[in-house]
């Protein structure tokens, strides 16, 4: 459903905001470790991410990546699919057809409609804050 570098923002974005609330600043080292990803692709990722405003890098012997705290429950998941991926998983042929639309559809096509708005809605009210807290709580986890 996602691309792998989307799968491995999110995973990174709640890490970084579960360590945030802990007031840690983290480095990539860490988090690619804590998110089994590649740490060049990791600081691809990271990048990405920075440059959207979702995380804060802090440069210097003292610095990592953040999420201010006040920022985590603005922070939706919408936002990092956005900042990696696009919208294309709003977008497109469930089959991967070229066309495909509401005049010429494939045989998936008035089911992906569902499918895309409950996606939509979960990923726009979804905040880095409420995953943080699973990942805190126990309730959740990103690595076995």
């Amino acid at each position: 459903m996602f691309s792998k570098a989307c799968e491995y923002g999110i995973r990174a974005s709640v890490y970084i905001a579960l360590q945030s609330m802990e007031g840690r600043r983290v480095s990539v080292n860490e988090i690619a470790e804590e998110i089994d990803s590649p740490i060049a692709f990791t600081a691809k990722i990271l990048q990405q991410l920075s440059r959207s405003n979702i995380i804060h890098s802090v440069k210097g012997p003292t610095g990592g990546f953040e999420i201010e705290r006040e920022n985590m429950e603005s922070v939706k998941l919408n936002m990092i699919v956005k900042a990696i991926d696009g919208d294309d998983i709003y977008k497109g042929c469930g089959l991967g057809l070229k066309e495909c639309n509401a005049d010429k559809p494939c045989p998936l096509h008035d089911k992906f409609v569902d499918i895309r708005s409950d996606l939509s809605k979960m990923l726009r009210n979804t905040s880095l804050y409420e995953l943080a807290m699973g990942l805190e709580v126990g309730l959740t986890y990103l690595k076995r």
